[in-house]
């Protein structure tokens, strides 16, 4: 029982942290780019350098959480269903 609500209550705090995250900053880094906008290419002599602007976030470097994401959903229908 004393297990069983202790899971409960780190679900809980960990739900309560990330939502305050995604208040607090709605956008993350890409994933695929590492928030570079652009894939690192080397050349011949194995130097980085700047290759293709990144597709997933179209050059920003910048993606929107999926929690932000969810909310962003949840008020537009809120707020079309209400009209």
């Amino acid at each position: 029982m004393t297990l069983t609500l202790l899971a409960i209550t780190c679900l809980a705090a960990a739900t309560l942290c990330y939502a305050c995250l995604c208040a607090a900053s709605p956008f993350g880094r890409c994933r695929k780019c590492h928030g570079l906008g652009f894939a690192t290419k080397t050349d011949r002599k194995g130097r980085p350098r700047r290759g293709r602007p990144c597709r997933r976030c179209d050059g920003h470097g910048i993606r929107i959480r999926t929690g932000r994401h969810l909310y962003n959903a949840a008020a537009r229908l809120h707020r079309d269903g209400t009209r």
